[in-house]
């Protein structure tokens, strides 16, 4: 590997601290912080355009920036599901359209956080596709715990990770908290969407004054889109010993082009969102 090659080290950065992750659609970050914008790089069509989205951070490699987190809550039976945005119809560039939008925690989250990697032409990311919004095991766990406990397409309940706070598989630190792989409104769609649920302490004490965090995420549970925004590529959480040579053992890892995400820092990000197909 040259010189060239090498990627940054981690900033020291507080975690979970408000900022603004420049992708490939900024044309620059000023010295006060102040975001330039090329206009011509917003997509025209059913939704896409410049999209600020709440994201677990890139910490290194390739990637422009951080993997979208998907809001989320616990039934009163304790199952886990994610949240998606109230639906209504709006008139765009002369037309009728369906968009996925709310506030949350202060922010405006919106269906199109999730529009990059082919993604927005899912079923399962068209706003009026109809879903109960679980996240389900799928047919390939990545962590022995899940393919001992969990079918294909069983949904995750809160004591699925009871022992979170002691779990470890031999990768990074032990007790940090507990990983499941799995999808999110992908029943019965033809493509699917492939995501992390993690629950830590870490989480449960940052959410204790930060008003977004308190909004997404419920008992120490956060959830990602787990598309690599590099090349697409599926990252893992402690699922490769390897990410200790890129950089910290507990952070998601992506195997591919060694790009890795702390889903302990959680940052807003900037990027162009693709449009949804007609």
């Amino acid at each position: 590997m040259s010189a060239d090659d090498k990627y940054p080290e981690e900033s020291g950065r507080r975690r979970f601290v408000k900022g603004v992750v420049g992708g490939s659609a900024l044309a620059g970050v000023g010295a006060l912080g102040t975001v330039t914008v090329n206009s011509a790089t917003a997509s025209p069509g059913s939704g896409g355009g410049m999209t600020q989205a709440w994201a677990i951070e890139n910490t290194g490699g390739p990637a422009p920036r951080g993997m979208p987190q998907i809001p989320l809550e616990i039934d009163s039976e304790g199952y886990v599901r994610g949240i998606w945005p109230d639906v209504e119809t709006v008139t765009q560039g002369g037309r009728q359209i369906q968009v996925a939008e709310m506030d949350l925690g202060g922010t405006t989250y919106t269906s199109e956080w999730f529009q990059y990697c082919g993604v927005e032409g899912y079923q399962g990311i068209q706003p009026s596709y109809e879903s109960e919004n679980y996240f389900h095991s799928g047919s390939s766990p990545a962590y022995d715990w899940q393919s001992a406990a969990k079918e294909a397409g069983d949904r995750f309940h809160v004591d699925d990770f009871s022992d979170y706070t002691e779990w470890g598989n031999g990768i990074g630190t032990a007790g940090v908290g507990k990983p499941a792989t799995g999808t999110w409104r992908s029943q019965d769609a033809d493509d699917v969407i492939p995501i992390q649920l993690l629950r830590s302490e870490r989480i449960e004490e940052a959410a204790q004054d930060d008003e977004w965090l308190q909004a997404s995420t419920a008992e120490g549970f956060i959830a990602w889109l787990n598309k690599c925004t590099h090349f697409c590529c599926v990252p893992g959480y402690k699922q490769s010993a390897d990410a200790a040579r890129f950089g910290d053992p507990n952070n998601v890892y992506c195997q591919c082009h060694q790009s890795t995400y702390d889903p302990f820092s959680v940052v807003q990000t900037l990027f162009t969102a693709r449009p949804r197909p007609d």
